[in-house]
C-alpha cells in the first residue's frame, strides 16, 4: 500500500526533474549558439538540406501573437506566461498518471526556458529552421517550443484516446425515468 501511495509522488518528483532537464537543455543550447557559435553575428548556419540554424529574436509568442516591443508589453507577457507556467506546475503536482506528468513537465520546462529568455534578453531566442527548399511549414523555433509542442500533443492524444468508460451500476440501469 505504501508503494501505491508513493508512486504518484515519485512520478511528480521525476516530472520536476524532467522539467529542469528540459530547461537546462534549452538554455544550454541557446548559450552555445549565441556564445561559441556566434549565431547572432553569423545569422545562418547551414546544417542539412532541410535544416538550418537561423537566429531570430521573437518579441511575441507563437505565430507572432502578442508582440511585446515595449517594456510594459514585455512585463505583461512575462507575467502572463509566468501565471500559465504556475498553472501547469500546479496541474502537474496534482496529476497522478506518469505519462500526463511527463507531458506537463515538457510544457513547464519549455515555458520556463522561454520566460527566462524574455526576462534576460527582452525576447525569446529562436534558431531551428526546418524547411523543404523555400517551403517553410513551421516558424523558426527553439528546443523549448518543441518541448511545449510535444507535451501538449501528448496531453491532447491521451485525453482523446484514453478516456475512462463511464461506470454504470445495476441500480441506475434498472430504474425507469421519472
Amino acid at each position: 500500500m505504501a508503494d501505491a501511495a508513493a508512486s504518484p509522488w515519485r512520478a511528480r518528483a521525476m516530472g520536476l526533474v524532467l522539467a529542469l532537464v528540459v530547461y537546462a537543455i534549452d538554455q544550454g543550447i541557446k548559450a552555445w549558439l549565441l556564445g561559441p557559435l556566434r549565431l547572432r553575428d553569423v545569422g545562418v548556419i547551414d546544417l542539412l538540406p532541410i535544416f538550418d540554424l537561423r537566429w531570430t529574436a521573437n518579441q511575441g509568442v507563437s505565430l507572432g501573437l502578442f508582440t511585446a516591443d515595449s517594456i510594459e508589453g514585455r512585463i505583461a507577457l512575462i507575467a502572463l506566461t509566468g501565471v500559465i507556467a504556475l498553472f501547469v506546475l500546479v496541474w502537474m503536482l496534482r496529476e497522478r498518471a506518469a505519462a500526463d506528468i511527463a507531458a506537463l513537465a515538457l510544457v513547464l520546462g519549455g515555458a520556463l526556458g522561454n520566460i527566462t529568455d524574455r526576462y534576460l534578453l527582452g525576447h525569446v531566442t529562436d534558431y531551428a529552421d526546418l524547411h523543404f527548399g523555400e517551403f517553410r511549414p513551421f516558424l523558426i523555433f527553439n528546443f523549448a517550443d518543441a518541448a511545449i509542442t510535444v507535451g501538449v500533443l501528448i496531453i491532447l492524444a491521451r485525453s482523446l484516446l484514453s478516456r475512462d468508460k463511464p461506470e454504470t451500476t445495476a441500480d441506475t440501469s434498472s430504474k425507469e425515468p421519472i
